[in-house]
C-alpha cells in the first residue's frame, strides 16, 4: 500500500439511513486512514477515519435504525426507543450541572458563558440568548417564503475551542426545494459506530417535526464530515457486519 499524498474524499449515495450506515462501514474499511489519537476521545488509541466524507440519504424516513441480520450476534448501535429519547434531548434545553452544553440547549435555549468577579471571587455565569433556533427557522419559512439561504441553525460557538469535549455537530443547515425540507449537516468529528445511527435518526425526527410545522414534505439529509471514523474497538464489529475480510485493517 502506497502512502497518500492528497486527501481522498468519498461520496456515499444512500437510499435510507440503514443503507448509509452500511455503505459507510464498508467504504471506511477500504478507504480509511489509520492514525493514533493525540488529543480527543480515546486518546492514545487508534482511529480509522475518512479524509473527508459526504453522505447523501434520499429517503431517511424509510428505515431509520440500522438492521442487524439475525444470527450475526452483533450489538445494535441504537434502537427506536433511544432515538425517541434523543429527539427529546434535541428539542429541549435541559442539561445537568456537569454538562458544558447539549445539542438541544444550543438549538432551543443557547447561553453564552462569561466570567465575573464577585466579592473577589471569580464566577462563571451564563447569559441566555433567548432564541429558539428551531422555531425561528419554522417561522422564517412560514412568513418569508422558501427562497432563502439564511435558515441555518448553529451548534458551535467560538468559545468551544477551549472545551475538553467540544461539540461534534456544528451546523444544521436547511433548504426547502421541490416541496421538501432538507437538512445539510456538518460534523467536525463523528463516531460511525456509536454516534452516526443515533445522531441521524434523531435529526431525522427533528426534520419531520419541522417539515410538518412548515407544511412541506420530509426531504433528504446530506451530512458532511472531515472526521467520520471508527474507533479500534469497533473494527472487528464493522468487518463482521459487512462480511469483509480484506481492507486497510485486514
Amino acid at each position: 500500500m502506497t502512502e497518500r499524498e492528497f486527501l481522498e474524499p468519498v461520496f456515499i449515495d444512500a437510499f435510507d439511513l440503514d443503507d448509509a450506515w452500511f455503505q459507510c462501514l464498508s467504504k471506511i474499511l477500504d478507504k480509511g486512514h489509520v492514525y493514533r489519537i493525540d488529543k480527543g476521545s480515546y486518546e492514545g488509541q487508534k482511529r480509522l477515519e475518512f479524509d473527508f466524507a459526504v453522505v447523501k440519504v434520499k429517503n431517511p424516513s424509510h428505515q431509520i435504525i440500522p438492521i442487524i441480520p439475525e444470527g450475526m450476534n452483533i450489538p445494535a448501535p441504537t434502537d427506536m426507543d433511544y432515538i425517541q429519547g434523543y429527539l427529546s434531548y434535541l428539542l429541549t434545553g435541559a442539561k445537568t450541572e456537569t454538562e458544558d452544553y447539549t445539542y438541544g440547549e444550543r438549538l432551543v435555549d443557547p447561553k453564552v458563558k462569561f466570567k465575573e468577579t464577585v466579592n473577589g471571587k471569580e464566577m462563571v455565569r451564563e447569559m441566555p440568548l433567548q432564541v429558539n433556533q428551531v422555531e425561528e427557522v419554522i417561522k422564517l419559512y412560514k412568513t418569508k417564503g422558501f427562497g432563502t439561504n439564511q435558515a441555518i441553525m448553529e451548534i458551535g460557538m467560538p468559545s468551544d475551542i477551549s472545551l475538553v469535549d467540544p461539540p461534534c455537530l456544528r451546523l444544521i443547515d436547511t433548504r426547502i426545494r421541490y416541496g421538501k425540507l432538507h437538512f445539510i449537516l456538518y460534523f467536525r468529528s463523528w463516531d460511525l459506530w456509536g454516534g452516526f445511527p443515533s445522531n441521524l435518526g434523531g435529526l431525522e425526527l427533528v426534520k419531520q417535526y419541522m417539515a410538518d410545522e412548515i407544511g412541506v414534505k420530509d426531504g433528504e439529509i446530506i451530512a458532511v464530515s472531515k472526521g467520520l471514523h471508527l474507533y479500534d474497538y469497533s473494527w472487528d464489529l464493522a468487518k463482521m457486519r459487512t462480511n469483509k475480510t480484506t481492507g486497510i485493517i485486514s
